[in-house]
């Protein structure tokens, strides 16, 4: 038997983790135009990014605490994403309850 030390393939990215960030590094990567190889070692998402909200939020929470400058990146991150994914974001309506002395 003979070895060789040659790659069978090679990648320009190797992305370690299928999760929220380990995919969306990848997508982007291979969107640039790079070969991308990408390790899980589960189900894609299966991990913290399984029990994620699936919002994507605008920075509401942020007017809170006068974080103006969060709130603004927020909503330009949310614009990205929905450039990105039309097919899979999509506006979704909801009521913030106010009760004096709820939040401090």
């Amino acid at each position: 038997m003979t070895s060789s030390t040659a790659p069978l393939h090679s990648y320009d990215v190797f992305v370690i983790g299928g999760g929220v960030n380990g995919t969306g590094i990848a997508r982007d990567a291979a969107g640039r135009g790079y070969s991308v190889m990408l390790a899980e070692m589960n189900d894609l998402a299966s991990g913290t990014s399984s029990a994620a909200t699936k919002l994507v939020h605008g920075g509401l929470r942020y007017l809170e605490h006068y974080k103006f400058k969060l709130v603004h990146e927020s909503l330009a991150e949310r614009e990205v994403l929905w450039a990105a994914a039309p097919h899979i974001i999509w506006p979704l309506r909801f009521v913030l309850p106010h009760h004096k002395g709820l939040r401090p």
